[in-house]
């Protein structure tokens, strides 16, 4: 070798990173160091998108107002009523109350993403979400016989707040809730869903049909999925809800219960994926107008989140899930000696 090649490798050691996986690196430990972590970081995302969905020059104009006070007839009158006051309270300087709105998303998002800051952050995600759950999705719809899982029910938002619990910062899997209130939430959703296949609105012959005919499209071919889809369900809904029910009664039976919790929640996800696709038409992201993606990518991270607690809980392979006691505990004692 030359010297002046010997020289040329003192001067870069081969220890050195390249300054991008450096900076990767230390992304990583800022924003994904656990799961509480990068469940943080995901929520951010989703708060920043919103807060950029809400600055939209639609929701600055009268057909949001329209689109917020649709949701009142049918409703029981005390949220009926509360629906049509925050609408028009809202309309009276839309401008102002708008931008705050998007302001106060943007805000919560950013807090998220800052370390200091991310418990006053996760305290006002709750807050705020339980805010827009009732103004602006009318409890998802649950209260009057209008929720379908299809379309999005229980109401993305809802999702917010429940895995802002998931995601607080105090060292134990799975947050403020644990690994199993994380699963038991998961249930509780789950079959809700399974009971929502079997009310009416889902559960008519066209009723598949219907709703996936009223999904946001803005795009051709996602519309002609759409139709196809449609057409294959026309006359045929009710057997179709009894068999999403049932898959819905075992994604959440089987995960709360721990059974088969691992292809149940890959299952979900397929399903959750089908959902926004078919009925939620990616949240009317494209067609315009929306103010969220819907539930379906939240409740892909949801599986995605208890996945990953469930998988970090099970004992490593070849490993017993408890140290060995008694005897076995003496010569092991004695093995290591």
């Amino acid at each position: 070798m030359s010297t002046s090649a010997s020289a040329q490798t003192a001067r870069v050691p081969a220890s050195t990173p390249p300054a991008t996986g450096f900076a990767l690196s230390n992304a990583r430990a800022y924003f994904a160091s656990d799961i509480a972590r990068w469940l943080q970081t995901a929520l951010a995302c989703f708060w920043l998108l919103d807060g950029g969905l809400q600055f939209q020059s639609f929701m600055y104009s009268k057909g949001f107002i329209q689109m917020l006070t649709a949701m009142a007839p049918g409703q029981p009158t005390w949220l009926a009523s509360s629906l049509t006051w925050g609408a028009h309270t809202a309309g009276t300087n839309l401008t102002i109350f708008n931008t705050l709105f998007a302001l106060v998303q943007v805000s919560i998002g950013l807090g998220l993403l800052f370390r200091p800051t991310v418990r006053l952050a996760l305290l006002a995600s709750i807050a705020w979400a339980v805010v827009v759950w009732w103004f602006g999705e009318a409890f998802g719809m649950l209260l009057m016989n209008m929720a379908s899982p299809l379309t999005g029910a229980p109401g993305a938002v809802s999702l917010y707040g429940l895995m802002a619990f998931i995601a607080w910062p105090n060292g134990r899997p799975g947050g403020l809730l644990g690994v199993n209130g994380t699963r038991l939430a998961w249930a509780i959703l789950w079959v809700l869903m399974a009971w929502l296949w079997l009310e009416a609105p889902s559960s008519n012959p066209n009723a598949i049909t219907n709703a996936i005919n009223a999904a946001p499209s803005g795009m051709s071919w996602l519309s002609t999925v759409q139709n196809w889809a449609a057409g294959a369900a026309a006359g045929i809904g009710l057997p179709i809800a009894l068999a999403a029910s049932a898959l819905s009664l075992a994604v959440g039976l089987g995960v709360g219960l721990n059974r088969h919790a691992r292809p149940l929640l890959k299952l979900s996800i397929v399903l959750s994926l089908v959902y926004w696709v078919l009925g939620q038409g990616f949240g009317s992201l494209v067609q315009g107008g929306a103010t969220d993606l819907n539930s379906g990518p939240l409740f892909v991270l949801f599986a995605c989140v208890l996945y990953a607690l469930m998988r970090d809980q099970s004992p490593a392979p070849g490993l017993s899930a408890s140290p060995p006691s008694g005897t076995d505990a003496g010569n092991a004692s004695e093995a290591g000696r």
